[in-house]
């Protein structure tokens, strides 16, 4: 099977012609960067023996506070060193209609409140979209209501790949997306209400940072992250060319003031450091975990894993190897039929629904895209599917 259609970015809008060696040769290294692109931190990693050249670490020295939250406690624990989960067969497939004959169903988020869980997630016909659906369990997901939020005022065009939290400073719901040339959000007063939406504004008034434009290369600006702690807020972002971006703001000025775009993170080979971004507070560690898609040697999407003791890093390996990942096929069973060998773009159910992104290390659940190992064709119109990861390794 030709590695070569899982290479371009899930919402590139051109075909890509890239080819991937089926040997990766270079570890994760300071990339050369002009000078005006200021590299925070690259992270070390224990490679795989096929891995060759040195890890090489810069550490990040910026400092964060951290915040709590009122969320009812949990039972303590503590992340593994390394993770096995279960899969649930497909939870969720597009409901073609007469005007969104959809394809794919993909990039999700989800949060769980009010005694329901409410999943938005990108579309694919011809272009990209958003929808939306709520259920008060995973048995009754696959025969929830599809809301296209094209027919809202976010509007029609290029929407995808949506992050969904309640910013508690303004008691407001925001959903933010890509839109191609900038990252964007609508707010909403409630989540259940799909057409409560409001139109979208941009977070850079200016466009893209001149240090991605510097760095992006052949890539493309994707996959846009919120976490803010006591004090800031940091809107992360990744580039399909081994960069992962950070810019920040104060959490008084969010949603503006977004500035100081860094690199928080590379990699020398693009393709282990290549898009979908997950950052959260672990609960009652005092530590982050920081996921990050990548494409594995067998041209397969899988997941790396850090964490830190601050949004800000320094980031250490957690799982981030293909013998030893966040989630890749390789650590996940399939009780009811191996329906993907992709573990891709997703989000772990969180503990809390705010902007501190918190999740409990005991029993974590991943909603995640995944593919029929068959399908072949053209990358934006491939079969994506949703499906839920469930811990069974908890140290809880």
């Amino acid at each position: 099977m030709s590695l070569l259609r899982h290479l371009p970015s899930r919402r590139s809008r051109l075909a890509v012609a890239v080819v991937v060696p089926l040997a990766a040769v270079s570890a994760l290294t300071a990339v050369v960067t002009p000078a005006s692109a200021a590299v925070e931190c690259s992270v070390a990693h224990a490679a795989p023996a096929r891995w060759q050249g040195d890890s090489n670490s810069t550490p990040c020295t910026e400092g964060v506070s951290t915040t709590t939250t009122t969320a009812p406690r949990q039972a303590a624990g503590s992340l593994p060193s390394s993770f096995r989960w279960s899969s649930s067969g497909i939870l969720i497939s597009p409901k073609p209609d007469a005007t969104h004959p959809n394809v794919a169903v993909k990039d999700p988020s989800v949060v769980y409140h009010n005694g329901r869980y409410h999943v938005f997630a990108s579309t694919y016909t011809d272009g990209y979209n958003l929808m939306y659906t709520s259920f008060a369990d995973w048995s009754q997901a696959s025969s929830a209501t599809h809301h296209y939020l094209d027919r809202t005022a976010i509007g029609g065009g290029y929407k995808a790949a949506p992050q969904v939290f309640y910013f508690a400073p303004q008691r407001l719901w925001y959903l933010i997306y890509q839109t191609g040339s900038n990252a964007s959000y609508s707010t909403n007063r409630d989540i259940a209400n799909p057409q409560g939406w409001s139109a979208p504004k941009n977070f850079y008034a200016d466009g893209m940072p001149k240090i991605i434009q510097d760095n992006i290369g052949d890539g493309y600006w994707v996959d846009f992250w919120n976490i803010c702690d006591s004090a800031k807020c940091y809107l992360f972002s990744s580039d399909d060319n081994g960069h992962l971006y950070r810019s920040e703001t104060s959490l008084s000025q969010f949603p503006n003031g977004f500035t100081n775009t860094v690199i928080a993170m590379q990699d020398a080979d693009r393709y282990r450091l290549f898009e979908a971004a997950n950052l959260y507070k672990i609960r009652g560690s005092g530590q982050y975990l920081l996921i990050h898609e990548a494409i594995g040697s067998d041209g397969r999407r899988w997941f790396r894993s850090w964490t830190a003791p601050a949004i800000t890093g320094p980031w250490t390996a957690l799982a981030d190897t293909e013998d030893n990942p966040f989630a890749r096929a390789n650590n996940v069973t399939f009780p009811d039929g191996a329906w993907t060998r992709d573990i891709s773009h997703g989000e772990v159910v969180r503990t809390n629904v705010d902007q501190t992104m918190e999740i409990s290390p005991c029993n974590l659940r991943y909603l995640y895209q995944g593919l029929d190992p068959g399908a072949d064709g053209e990358y934006n119109r491939l079969p994506w599917r949703l499906g839920l990861l469930t811990q069974t390794n908890s140290t809880c």
